[in-house]
């Protein structure tokens, strides 16, 4: 049952993230790198305050804990996106954007996933 669990949420959880990317692209450009960033920032701070409260104050299932986790934001976020779009950009030659989105997506994923775990902990 888990399997299908982690199966149902990673589609789910991969076709926001294509809507995401979509939407990024119908404002930003179609070579844009903002979807991956706006994925990998919700992801980073989804997973830090749903496993913060999962493991702390609102224990949920362990099935229930990977679906979202491991399904849904798994299929969600895309640090294989982010790693293909680096290297598009460094070959085209583009090494500020590349590093600046690398840098964005790293550093700032790191804020707010702790910024989930602080708010789940205040919970």
């Amino acid at each position: 049952m888990i399997w299908l669990l982690v199966a149902v949420g990673g589609g789910l959880g991969s076709v926001l993230r294509y809507g995401t990317q979509r939407v990024a692209a119908n404002y930003a450009g179609a070579d844009t790198v903002m979807g991956t960033l706006a994925v990998n920032l919700v992801g980073s701070f989804a997973l830090g305050f749903l496993l913060t409260l999962a493991l702390g104050r609102f224990p949920v299932s362990n099935e229930i804990r990977t679906f979202l986790t491991v399904g849904f934001l798994g299929g969600f976020t895309t640090f294989s996106a982010l790693s293909y779009q680096t290297i598009n950009l460094l070959e085209s030659g583009f090494f500020v954007s590349a590093l600046g989105s690398l840098a964005a997506n790293v550093i700032l994923g790191l804020a707010v996933a702790y910024a989930g775990v602080v708010l789940a902990r205040a919970i």
